[in-house]
């Protein structure tokens, strides 16, 4: 798909993958929709970028997207690309893993991005095609010690993402998957839970964590390409990133 002139929806687009993307895919020429909770920085962010529309969205509330999405569509009348990129990591052993929480990261990390995409899917349809970007992660690509919430929510995702590049791809609806590994974002401070441990995977997988800028280029070609998936997993930790 040609980035330039297409609308592209992002969500979790107020710091980290989701603002690098939504920059990246303005510079390129797109029109861009910012979905997140914090209003204030959705909106700076798209005084920044100018063919912007900021719109204040908890992507677990099915209403609040029926109605970002309409908000999209009233502005510029069509949506190209969604890039799920919302979501949240925990730290905890098998053991210690909160059931509360657990169902409150599922719904986060794989109903949410579930239901972004059946709203976007009719006007798609409509349209006679799209791309969708699904933001997984490489923790998957391995069995890390306290990943077992956070790593099971994002392999459902990686599944769901195939399952619907397989059911709409004789639509022209194009899903791919992106495998980020450790990122230079906000991620720590936001996690549900396990912070310490989560710091000390980091500092012992990558001294130098990826920059978002990298992975959002990463999506990019994948919107150009309609790739079945991209990583930025180095090759020790199972992905293709070279060391």
């Amino acid at each position: 798909m040609d980035i330039n002139n297409a609308v592209v929806l992002v969500t979790g687009a107020s710091s980290g993958i989701g603002a690098a993307t939504a920059r990246s895919a303005s510079r390129a020429g797109a029109k861009v929709v910012l979905l997140a909770r914090r209003e204030d920085r959705i909106r700076q962010l798209a005084e920044e970028l100018g063919e912007a529309l900021p719109v204040r969205c908890d992507v677990t509330d099915a209403a609040q997207i029926a109605s970002a999405v309409q908000a999209a569509m009233d502005r510029f009348g069509r949506i190209d690309v969604l890039v799920n990129n919302a979501g949240q990591g925990a730290g905890s052993t098998i053991g210690e893993i909160d059931p509360e929480g657990f169902r409150a990261l599922l719904n986060l990390n794989v109903v949410a991005p579930l239901l972004m995409m059946q709203a976007v899917l009719p006007f798609m349809r409509q349209q006679g095609g799209g791309s969708i970007v699904n933001v997984s992660s490489g923790i998957i690509f391995g069995a890390q010690p306290g990943s077992g919430a956070y790593g099971s929510s994002k392999a459902a995702l990686a599944k769901l993402s195939a399952v619907a590049r397989t059911e709409l791809a004789s639509v022209g609806i194009v899903v791919s998957t992106m495998y980020p590994f450790i990122t230079a974002t906000e991620f720590l401070k936001s996690l549900q839970t396990g912070h310490e441990m989560a710091s000390q995977l980091e500092t012992s997988h990558a001294p130098q964590p990826d920059k978002p800028e990298r992975v959002a280029e990463a999506i990019l070609d994948l919107i150009r390409t309609g790739a079945e998936q991209a990583d930025r997993v180095p090759e020790k930790f199972g992905g293709t990133l070279k060391d």
